[in-house]
């Protein structure tokens, strides 16, 4: 695989150059070594940035890969002049044939949250983190009718990043409840979460990648024993089916993925980005 060096530069916290490259160079077969250069606001800190980006061409050899989201153009044009890298400007590739779109200019704000602790976005999005974690694995019962979704599964099958990346990316308050030996005694779902049917999405994982998950938290317990992870596993399963619960297998999913398909089925009323 191809050794090369990749710098986000931006003037806010990076994450929208960070995000979009990280897409673009999924398609290809590399690791790269990734730089993040966020913050770069001023002509220096952009003498700075390219200094250190010509150095690292310097001693690999090769150019290495620099992905801008600058609003700035004092600060550009330095990156532009300077950068002995392969430079991808975001916001001039796709800012300005908008402009032209459009008829009319962009606001050229610089970073995309600037102004977000002054905006109701934020402030229910630290909502949404503050109930997700009150209400991860079961640890509170009350206001659960405040959800928007509620997560049910075995433990460790994902249920609390899959929370948490639904409250911190799309400010949804996600509660989440584990499915334990007393509930598959019961043969129901445990009584708190009746009321709220409507709103809760199962998980699911291969009882072989549950033993594996769990043995590297308690090794050699029987909770960690396959025999246990495929009883759980079965039990919990056929209480979904009989619930009528929509669920899904987390084994080869990544959490967007998990969180993508919760928000196609579950379609919040409040879904914020």
């Amino acid at each position: 695989m191809p050794h090369r060096t990749v710098f986000f530069i931006s003037d806010g916290t990076g994450i929208t150059a960070e995000t979009f490259g990280n897409a673009i160079l999924a398609q290809f077969e590399m690791k790269p070594r990734h730089v993040r250069l966020p913050f770069i606001d001023t002509v220096d800190k952009a003498h700075q940035a390219v200094r250190q980006v010509n150095h690292t061409a310097e001693i690999e050899g090769k150019r290495p890969i620099v992905f801008t989201t600058l609003v700035n153009m004092e600060v550009l044009k330095v990156i532009q002049d300077g950068c002995k890298g392969m430079l991808l400007d975001m916001f001039g590739t796709f800012v300005n044939p908008l402009e032209a779109e459009l008829g009319i200019k962009s606001n050229h704000r610089i970073g995309r949250f600037s102004d977000a602790s002054k905006s109701k976005e934020y402030h229910d999005r630290i909502e949404a983190i503050n109930f997700s974690l009150a209400h991860d694995d079961g640890q509170l019962n009350r206001d659960l009718e405040l959800s928007d979704v509620i997560l049910v599964g075995v433990s460790r099958s994902g249920k609390t990043p899959t929370s948490l990346y639904l409250a911190m990316q799309h400010g949804l308050k996600a509660a989440n409840y584990p499915l334990i030996p007393e509930d598959f005694e019961r043969r129901q779902l445990p009584p708190a979460l009746v009321p709220h049917k409507k709103k809760i999405f199962g998980l699911t994982i291969n009882p072989d990648r549950l033993s594996e998950i769990r043995n590297e938290r308690r090794p050699n317990s029987r909770y960690a024993s396959l025999e246990n992870c495929r009883a759980e596993v079965s039990e919990a399963e056929a209480m979904m089916r009989r619930a009528g619960i929509r669920w899904l297998s987390t084994t080869h999913k990544s959490i967007e993925e998990i969180a993508t398909t919760i928000l196609q089925e579950i379609r919040p009323e409040r879904l914020t980005y």
